[in-house]
């Protein structure tokens, strides 16, 4: 061979291998995705569930979304705004992450959605927040909530408190956002209907003593309506259960979650029986849930009987993250042009239902009231009783009546 063809050979041979090494590099570009959840405060064995379910997601893509490989930039949060802000710009400023999912509670969705709106070339999906206001005021074009809210979470419920004959209640809830969707909800067509919540009690997030509510428990009443969650749910539990409480419960979508349901003491087997509502329910009886549940347990040894409902909602927000990324090949170009759209379209089956988003980004779902049972292993899940379709955020209400009703709060409804 000539010297001068050896040279082209090699020339050929060694462009062809930069080539190989270039593409090689491009499939395995990094996109980097930032994951806010709660593991500090009240609400901590929920965000590490919330960040199981986002895992599961991104596992069952094999680390990989739109061509690139997926890196999780995990940020932590204790459930209060400011906190949630603070980490979110962290991975969004410092880090460089692209897109941002989460937060977990409602009032830190309000917040993060508002910081959203100054940084118009960032995508935010949300984590499991479930504050109404969060998507139906002055909602910010970037930031979507593939899961229904609160409210939606509790539509149907009154009427079954009703029908197992609580006409009269007292409410004990935390005092922010995501309860007073929740309370919406309830109330919503339970006073419409003829109940009566006969007096309310608001307590701060992370509220250790509540030996001062449970005195003012009225004997006359039916029942308690409890919308507590994480270690607030549990401290008012056995505080209960101390002072000889004896009241039957309907709870919020929190209160008797698997992240509550299988603390240890005597209050717990008086759950039994117990009506709740929300988007998910550890019985659902279709192949898509019973997957989720297998694939969970086979991946979190460390993880709770069933998936909690933080698990499913970071699940289904992250899924409908990657799978966008997937639609468009993982294009992030034109400020997220391309990708946004493919959100708004996304829509899968889902573990407990169809995936969908309405003109405001916001979930519109199936909400299934339950009641608390106990598994022959002995530990206790939430059994589907009813099965309401194809949830809105008017709850069901024209849009007359439902802006007539106004935006769940401390006083919103009422029907003492």
């Amino acid at each position: 061979m000539s010297r001068a063809r050896g040279v082209f050979v090699r020339s050929i041979v060694g462009t062809a291998a930069l080539m190989a090494m270039g593409g090689l590099a491009q499939a395995q570009e990094t996109l980097k995705i930032g994951l806010l959840a709660t593991l500090e405060g009240p609400f901590a064995a929920p965000g590490q569930d919330g960040m199981r379910g986002a895992d599961l997601a991104l596992k069952e893509k094999n680390g990989m979304a739109g061509g690139k490989k997926i890196e999780f930039v995990k940020v932590s949060s204790d459930a209060t705004p400011d906190k949630a802000v603070n980490a979110t710009r962290k991975a969004v400023e410092q880090d460089k992450v692209q897109i941002m999912i989460g937060p977990l509670s409602g009032d830190e969705g309000v917040a993060v959605k508002n910081y959203a709106k100054t940084q118009p070339n960032i995508t935010f999906v949300n984590g499991s927040s479930g504050a109404q206001s969060t998507t139906l005021v002055d909602p910010a074009p970037n930031f979507y909530r593939f899961n229904t809210e609160g409210a939606q979470w509790m539509v149907g419920l009154g009427e079954h408190a009703l029908g197992k004959g609580y006409k009269k209640l007292y409410l004990i809830s935390e005092d922010y956002g995501f309860p007073y969707s929740q309370v919406q909800g309830f109330m919503a067509s339970y006073c419409a209907k003829g109940g009566k919540v006969v007096d309310k009690a608001w307590v701060p997030l992370g509220t250790k003593d509540y030996a001062s509510v449970i005195a003012k428990i009225p004997k006359e009443v039916d029942a308690l309506l409890v919308v507590l969650g994480g270690s607030d749910a549990v401290n008012f539990l056995t505080q209960y259960e101390q002072a000889g409480g004896d009241k039957p419960m309907i709870g919020g979508s929190i209160t008797v979650d698997q992240t509550v349901l299988n603390f240890k003491g005597k209050r717990r087997e008086s759950l039994l029986g117990t009506a709740s509502a929300g988007p998910m329910a550890d019985s659902i009886d279709t192949a898509q849930w019973k997957k989720f549940v297998s694939d969970y347990k086979a991946n979190f040894k460390d993880g709770f009987p069933s998936p909690s409902l933080f698990a499913y909602l970071y699940y289904i927000n992250t899924k409908a993250t990657l799978d966008a990324l997937d639609a468009v090949k993982g294009d992030l170009s034109n400020g997220q042009k391309a990708y946004r759209d493919a959100l708004q379209k996304t829509n899968f089956a889902g573990p407990a239902g169809v995936v969908k988003i309405d003109a405001n980004r916001n979930g519109v779902g199936d909400t299934y009231i339950t009641e608390v049972s106990k598994a022959p292993d002995g530990s206790f899940y939430n059994k589907v009783v009813k099965t309401i379709p194809n949830v809105s955020q008017t709850l069901g209400l024209s849009d007359a009546d439902f802006k007539k009703m106004g935006l769940g709060s401390r006083d919103v409804p009422d029907c003492r």
